[in-house]
């Protein structure tokens, strides 16, 4: 059957494939033996996962005293790492979400991925709160459950609370999101898979699924209320995390520029962390004709949007501060960019700021390798970014005689470390287990951009 394609619009898959050879292409990944650079990729995953795992261990079991936290400085390493993971989890349910209600179509082959991710990102910034409390095992404190000690109660006012109810409902309803989008795939897995166990556990997860015209159509009802309702979770959970600090009267916190300025910083480490997975997954998996360049242009645009809202955001912040007659302000900021902590401060400005400005010409936005690494300084920008928030503004407080500086420990390095082997140990069960592209979403944008040429021959007889 002959097709051309379309003057106007781009193709979203770079060669064309019929329906049959989508689901072999994609369901074929799962179905082969793992390859060696799956391998080459895990063991080095779980192993960073054990050390983390141990760090963990030997935190809970001492006390948190193997932290260099100090008398002034109660919050540094774990609230930054909290911090960086939240953000990281954000760009999921933006590309799942927010594109999917714009009916942004190129967004089909990497939103399965990227909320996959997004997942993974809140399990691990799960782990540093929960340390941080010094007795994890009574993390249930923090719920509002009945209980016979009288008037002993949750305190509502504490932004920690809030953060609590934030990240766990943005967890639950992206983990549901991701499961009802995963449907329709398991139930071809399901279809294709032979008698046993693994068939088993696929039907159960199908949940019955017929590919009826009915069952498409509820599916797809439930899977736009969902999106729906995900979307306001992503402006909500990083400005409930930003009150953490905006609602305290600490130096270089209290501002309401932090809502908005934490969303834009956390939408851009996600969408460069999505795209350093895709990036991989195209060379490691093979999904070239899959993962085009179509996907990945329009990202590296919204990559650069967002850091101009990031830069105005620095600039705005360094301008209130020095125009406020507060003398604790200003001395802050200028600690900042020019104290003990400077050189932090300026690779957060230089890869955030600066270096995304690479994205303005087209050659780089059409080359991987150099996306790649734009890609890598975005995150580590980030993370600097909110290192130096917390550590500047808390190393020197009102009283000059408090006055401390810090420096994280084996531990606390272990412990980071940990959790990027948690993040890519799961990431890469995943792909081995469950379709990494959504095969009824690709099936559905196969035409785009293409017209076949029997169908163009009835449209000019008409």
């Amino acid at each position: 059957m002959g097709s051309h394609e379309s003057a106007l619009r781009v193709p979203l898959l770079e060669q064309p494939r019929s329906l049959a050879e989508v689901t072999s292409d994609i369901a074929g990944i799962i179905e082969r033996p793992s390859t060696f650079g799956w391998w080459l990729a895990f063991l080095p995953a779980v192993s960073l996962l054990c050390l983390g795992i141990v760090a963990v261990s030997y935190q809970i079991a001492t006390g948190i005293g193997t932290w260099g936290l100090n008398k002034t400085i109660g919050w540094a390493f774990d609230i930054t790492n909290f911090v960086f993971w939240v953000g990281i989890g954000h760009a999921g349910t933006l590309i799942s979400a927010i594109l999917f209600l714009f009916r942004q179509r190129w967004r089909t082959s990497v939103a399965r991925a990227a909320e996959a991710m997004t997942i993974f990102a809140v399990m691990c910034a799960g782990i540093f709160p929960l340390i941080h409390m010094g007795r994890p095992w009574r993390f249930f404190w923090m719920l509002p459950y009945p209980n016979e000690r009288g008037s002993l109660w949750v305190n509502f006012r504490s932004p920690l609370m809030w953060d609590f109810f934030a990240i766990s409902t943005y967890f639950l309803i992206s983990l549901l999101f991701w499961y009802v989008g995963l449907i329709p795939d398991l139930a071809t897995l399901r279809d294709r898979a032979k008698p046993g166990l693994r068939k088993n556990v696929l039907t159960f997860f199908s949940c019955g699924w017929d590919g009826s015209h009915r069952t498409w159509h509820r599916y797809e009802m439930v899977y736009m209320l969902l999106a729906g309702l995900a979307t306001p979770l992503v402006l909500s959970v990083h400005t409930i995390v930003s009150l953490d600090f905006a609602a305290g009267i600490v130096p270089g916190w209290h501002t309401t520029i932090f809502p908005p300025y934490f969303v834009a910083g956390a939408i851009l480490s996600g969408m460069a962390m999505v795209l350093l997975l895709m990036i991989v997954l195209r060379s490691v998996l093979n999904l070239r004709d899959y993962l085009t360049l179509r996907h990945f242009e329009p990202m590296t645009k919204v990559i650069l949007a967002v850091s101009l809202m990031v830069g105005l955001a620095y600039g705005t912040e360094f301008f209130t501060a020095l125009y406020s007659p507060s003398q604790y302000e200003q001395f802050i900021f200028m600690d900042r960019a020019t104290g003990s902590l400077a050189w932090g401060y300026w690779i957060m400005v230089v890869c955030n700021v600066l270096v995304p400005q690479l994205f303005w010409f087209p050659a780089v936005r059409k080359n991987l390798g150099m996306i790649f690494a734009i890609c890598v300084l975005i995150n580590v920008g980030m993370w600097f970014e909110r290192f130096v928030i917390i550590v500047s503004s808390l190393q020197h407080d009102f009283l000059p005689s408090s006055w401390s500086s810090y420096a994280p420990t084996l531990v606390e390095w272990a412990t980071f470390a940990g959790s990027f082997g948690l993040f890519f140990t799961m990431f890469l069960l995943f792909i081995r287990f469950l379709p990494v592209i959504s095969i009824g979403e690709v099936k559905g944008v196969l035409a785009y951009g293409r017209h076949h040429a029997g169908q163009e021959e009835v449209h000019h007889e008409s």
